[in-house]
C-alpha cells in the first residue's frame, strides 16, 4: 500500500530539515485538508499573509518563504506549539474512526478506485476544467470525512485547462501557464528503495514511460500520473500536457494513460480494490486491464475474467447529450489497441471493438466510450433524477427491445462538499448551530438546528459576506483593468464599484449556448430599467469560460462586454475574468440570488448552485439537473415549465421575459421589504428553509453516503461471490450467459389464455424452452400504466412441463385488473440470482 511518511521524507529536500518543525510543517502543507479545514490558516498566514491570500497554496508559501524567517518562526515557541498541535489534530482525524468503519467495518468492501479525468480540489493543484472535477474533488474530500476506502487515480497536467484572460476590447484569451510540479503540494511516488516509481505502456513505435505522483487529501489519497519524462520523445511527453486539449488521438493517448496506467499502477503498488467507480467513460479502458489483471493471476478467458471483474465497476455518466461521448475511429483504435487485445486480452480486435459499439457487426461504426464502461460494469448511474430518465432514453439503442423504464441506469444526485464552500462568515453561524463536526457522519438532524437560528444572524451573515464580496470585485477588477491597459480612471473607479447593501445578483458557468448565459441580455433596455431602478437597485455579476474553440460561446463573453460598455450600466454590473476556485468561491458566499439558465435537459445535474445554499445565497433556476428536485416555492424560484422545447427560440424569448417578470415582481421587490428593524422578513425566511431543507441533502456528504450504501457495498459483495473459490460462480454465470446467447433464438411464446376472474385476470400461458434449463428464465405478465407511470412486471408461477413435449412449460400468474386487458403482454427474461438483466445480459421475448 501507499506510505505516507515514506513520500514525505523523499522531498525536494530545499527546506531547512535539520530545524525542529520543518517536517511538520511539510507534512501539513502537502496534506490537502487545509484546503477546507480552517484551523491550519492562521499558520500559513504568519508565514505569508500575502501569498496565502493572494494563492492558498502552502507549498508554494514553504518553497518561497526565506530561511531566515522560516527558521526564525520555528524558533518561536507559541509557534512551534501551534504547529504541533495542528500535526496531532490531523493525524487523530486520520485515526479516528469515521462514518464507515462505524457503520460498515464488517464489510466487504475494502478499496474503491476511484477514476476521473480531472479534480478540483484546490487552486493550489489546477488540473480541473469544472463541473466533472467539482464532482470528483469534493466526493473525495467528502470521502476523507466519512473514512470511505477510496483511493482515486487521475492524471498530472503540465499545463492543464486554460487559464482566461479578458483584452480590452472583450475576447477571450487563453492561456497556459505551466503547473511546475515543484510549486505544487505533491510528491513523487517513489519504490522502497527510494526509486522514482514509473510504468511503462507500449504505444505503437515507442514505449511509453510514466511518471507517478501523489497527494493527499486527508485521509483519501490520490494517484496521478504523467508522461513528461525526459526519457520519453516530445511528442509522448506532452501527452498530459493539457485537459481536454488537443485532437481525438491525443485524447485517446491520455484515456489509456488513466485506464490501462491507473489500473497498472494500483497494481504496482499492491492495491487490489473491490470496486473501480468510473467517473465518466473517459477512464472505460480500465475494465479492460481489469479482466487483464484477473486473467493473468487466475488463468482464465477474457470473457470469464470480464463476467468476473464488472460485478465490481460502477459507471456513472454525466452527459446529457450523445455529442458528449468520446468515440475512436476503428482506425485510431487499431493503431494503439490492435496488439493490446489481441495479446493481452487474447480477443481479436473486432471482438475488442463490438464492446464500444452499437452495432457489434459494423466495422465502420466508432468506438464509443460510455459503451464500453456500461458494457464492462455491474451498475451504471447518472447524476440527478432526471438524468438518469435523459440516460435512458440516451442508451435505449443498447437495450432496443425492452422498455425504456427497464434500461438499467439509476442516479445518485450530486453534492457538493460544504466545508469548502462556506465561507468563513457563514462557517462561524453553521459551528454554533451545528457544531464542529457536523459534516462528518449522519446529517439528517441539522434541518431542525437551522431553522433555530434567528432571523437577524442570518442577515448579519448574510450582510456581511455581500460586504466581503464587494471588497474582492473591487480589488480583482482594478487589477485587471490595469492588466488590460485601461485609463487610470478606470482603474480608480474600479476600486468603488457596487455598494454592499444593494441586491446581488449572480451567473457563472461554462459559456455554451445550451447553457444560455445571455438569457439575461434577450432584452437589453429592460435589464438596464431593472439594474438602474433608484427604489430598488440591482448588481450583476458574471463569470465563466467558454472553451477555446468554442466560437459562440466566446461571443457570448463579447456581448456581455459590449453591454458592460454602456454607460448606464458603469458600476453595476462586473465580468469575473478567469472563472477559477478561488473566482467561485468568493461568488458563491457574496451573490443574494444565483442564475441558472439552461435548456431543458441539457444541465446533467449542476453543482454551482448548490454551492451557495450553505452561505444563505437563494437559486433561480431553470427545472433542470438537480432544481427540478430541490426546488419548492419557499427555497426558492424556477424557471420554465418543467418540460422539454429543444433550442426553440420563441421558447427562449418566452422564458427570457418570465426570468425578467420573476425579478422584477417577486425576487427584487421581496429583497427590499424590510420590517422595522430593517429587516427582509420574508427574504430571510426563504434563505433558512434553503439551508435547512437543501444544504445537507445536497451536500457531498449525503451523496457519497448514497454511493457508499446503494453501489459500493453491493459490488464488493458481488465481485466476491463471483470471484470467490477461483471464480466458480463467476465460471457458472459465463455458462449461463453461453446458453442464453446460443438457446435464445429458439424460444417461444406458443399459447396465452387469459380469464376474468372477479378483480383479476388470470393467465395461462404455454412457453417452448427447447432444452434450455427452465430456471434460466422468467416468464412474467407485463404492463405500463401511462397515468401513473408505472408499470406491473409479475413472475409467473411454473406449474409442469407438458407431458407430449418435455421442452415446453406451463405458467399461471394472476394481475388486478386495474387496467383494460389489453394492456398485458407476456415476456420471457433471462434470469440468474446475481446477475443484473438486461444490463449483462439484453435478451428478451416478447408475446407477438
Amino acid at each position: 500500500m501507499i506510505n505516507k511518511k515514506l513520500a514525505i521524507n523523499h522531498q525536494f529536500l530545499m527546506l531547512p530539515v535539520d530545524v525542529e518543525g520543518s517536517t511538520e510543517l511539510i507534512e501539513l502543507a502537502l496534506d490537502l485538508r487545509w484546503s477546507w479545514n480552517r484551523r491550519t490558516d492562521k499558520l500559513w498566514q504568519l508565514l505569508d499573509a500575502d501569498l496565502w491570500e493572494t494563492m492558498k497554496n502552502p507549498w508554494n508559501i514553504l518553497k518561497t518563504i526565506s530561511r531566515e524567517k522560516l527558521k526564525k518562526l520555528l524558533a518561536d515557541p507559541d509557534f512551534l506549539s501551534m504547529l504541533k498541535e495542528l500535526v496531532k489534530a490531523n493525524r487523530e482525524d486520520d485515526e479516528t474512526p469515521g462514518w464507515f468503519q462505524n457503520n460498515h467495518a464488517d464489510s466487504n468492501l475494502k478499496t474503491v478506485a476511484y477514476f476521473s479525468m480531472e479534480y478540483m480540489l484546490s487552486e493550489a493543484l489546477p488540473i480541473y476544467s469544472g463541473g466533472l472535477g467539482n464532482v470528483a474533488g469534493d466526493q473525495l474530500k467528502a470521502a476523507s470525512d466519512l473514512d470511505v476506502p477510496i483511493v482515486a487515480v487521475g492524471l498530472l497536467y503540465q499545463q492543464g485547462y486554460f487559464r482566461q484572460f479578458i483584452d480590452k476590447d472583450g475576447a477571450q484569451q487563453a492561456l497556459y501557464p505551466y503547473n511546475d510540479p515543484g510549486q505544487l503540494p505533491i510528491t513523487p511516488l517513489r519504490k522502497p528503495n527510494g526509486e522514482w516509481l514509473r510504468l511503462k505502456l507500449e504505444f505503437p513505435g515507442w514505449s511509453l514511460w510514466i511518471r507517478a505522483w501523489q497527494v493527499e487529501v486527508g485521509r483519501t489519497t490520490l494517484l496521478l500520473l504523467d508522461s513528461n519524462d525526459a526519457v520519453n520523445p516530445p511528442f509522448h511527453r506532452g501527452i498530459t500536457s493539457e485537459l481536454y486539449g488537443g485532437g481525438s488521438e491525443l485524447r485517446l493517448k491520455q484515456e489509456l494513460l488513466l485506464g490501462i496506467g491507473g489500473w497498472r499502477l494500483l497494481e504496482e503498488l499492491g492495491i487490489k480494490p473491490d470496486v473501480c467507480h468510473l467517473n465518466e467513460g473517459h477512464a472505460a479502458f480500465a475494465v479492460l486491464e481489469r479482466a487483464y489483471s484477473y486473467m493473468k493471476e487466475n488463468d482464465v478467458d477474457f470473457e470469464t475474467a470480464m463476467t468476473i471483474t464488472r460485478a465490481g465497476n460502477l459507471f456513472t455518466t454525466h452527459t446529457a447529450v450523445p455529442a458528449g461521448f468520446d468515440r475512436f475511429s476503428p482506425s485510431l483504435m487499431q493503431q494503439y489497441l490492435g496488439r493490446y487485445a489481441q495479446t493481452k486480452l487474447k480477443i481479436s480486435f473486432e471482438e475488442l471493438m463490438a464492446l464500444g459499439r452499437f452495432n457489434r457487426n459494423d466495422s465502420e461504426e466508432t468506438f464509443n466510450m460510455a459503451y464500453l464502461a456500461i458494457n464492462g460494469s455491474g451498475a451504471v448511474n447518472g447524476v440527478s433524477w432526471l438524468h438518469g430518465k435523459v440516460s435512458r432514453h440516451l442508451f435505449q439503442n443498447l437495450f432496443s427491445k425492452w422498455p425504456t423504464k427497464n434500461v438499467p441506469i439509476g442516479y445518485v444526485t450530486n453534492g457538493v462538499h460544504m466545508p469548502s464552500w462556506d465561507s468563513e462568515i457563514s462557517n462561524v453561524v453553521w459551528q454554533e448551530a451545528c457544531g464542529c463536526e457536523r459534516w462528518l457522519g449522519e446529517i439528517e438532524q441539522m434541518s431542525v438546528q437551522v431553522k433555530a437560528i434567528s432571523d437577524l444572524k442570518i442577515w448579519n451573515m448574510r450582510t456581511a459576506q455581500r460586504k466581503s464580496f464587494v471588497q474582492y470585485i473591487r480589488q480583482k477588477l482594478s487589477k485587471n483593468r490595469a492588466a488590460s491597459g485601461n485609463p487610470t480612471e478606470e482603474v480608480e473607479q474600479a476600486q468603488h464599484i457596487f455598494d454592499p447593501n444593494t441586491l446581488i445578483l449572480g451567473f457563472a458557468r461554462r459559456f455554451a449556448t445550451y447553457k444560455r448565459p445571455n438569457m439575461l441580455l434577450s432584452d437589453p433596455e429592460r435589464l438596464i430599467r431593472i439594474l438602474t431602478n433608484t427604489q430598488h437597485p440591482v448588481q450583476l455579476v458574471l463569470a465563466g469560460k467558454a472553451h477555446p474553440a468554442d466560437v459562440p460561446g466566446k461571443n457570448l463573453i463579447l456581448e456581455w462586454h459590449h453591454f458592460l460598455k454602456r454607460p448606464e450600466v458603469q458600476g453595476r454590473v462586473v465580468f469575473l475574468d478567469d472563472y477559477d476556485m478561488l473566482v467561485a468561491e468568493h461568488m458563491v458566499s457574496g451573490v443574494d440570488v444565483w442564475i441558472n439558465t439552461p435548456r431543458r435537459p441539457w444541465e446533467a445535474c449542476g453543482t454551482s448552485g448548490m454551492k451557495v445554499l450553505v452561505n444563505g445565497g437563494v437559486n433561480l433556476s431553470e427545472l433542470d439537473g438537480w432544481w427540478v428536485e430541490a426546488f419548492s416555492p419557499e427555497v426558492g424560484w424556477a424557471l420554465g415549465d418543467g418540460k422539454e422545447h429543444g433550442d426553440d427560440p420563441t421558447w427562449d424569448a418566452m422564458e427570457a421575459n418570465a426570468l425578467y417578470d420573476l425579478l422584477e415582481n417577486q425576487v427584487i421587490p421581496q429583497f427590499y421589504q424590510r420590517d422595522s428593524t430593517g429587516i427582509p422578513q420574508e427574504w430571510v425566511a426563504r434563505i433558512r428553509q434553503s439551508m435547512a431543507k437543501l444544504t445537507p441533502r445536497y451536500s457531498a456528504n449525503r451523496s457519497v453516503r448514497e454511493y457508499t450504501e446503494k453501489y459500493y457495498l453491493p459490488a464488493a459483495e458481488k465481485y466476491m461471490q463471483r470471484s470467490a473459490d477461483k471464480g466458480s460462480l463467476g465460471k457458472q454465470i459465463r455458462e449461463w450467459k453461453k446458453q442464453i446467447q446460443q438457446k435464445w433464438h429458439s424460444l417461444r411464446i406458443v399459447d396465452v389464455k387469459n380469464e376474468q376472474v372477479g378483480d383479476q385476470y388470470n393467465f395461462e400461458v404455454t412457453v417452448y424452452l427447447d432444452d434450455l434449463n427452465p430456471d434460466a428464465v422468467h416468464v412474467q405478465i407485463y404492463a405500463e400504466n401511462e397515468i401513473e407511470k408505472t408499470a406491473i412486471e409479475l413472475n409467473m408461477n411454473r406449474i409442469k412441463h407438458l407431458e407430449g413435449d418435455p421442452a415446453s412449460y406451463l405458467y399461471q400468474g394472476s394481475v388486478p385488473n386495474s387496467l383494460p386487458s389489453s394492456y398485458y403482454t407476456i415476456r420471457v427474461v433471462p434470469q440468474f440470482s446475481t446477475v443484473s438483466v438486461p444490463l449483462e445480459e439484453t435478451a428478451i421475448l416478447w408475446q407477438h
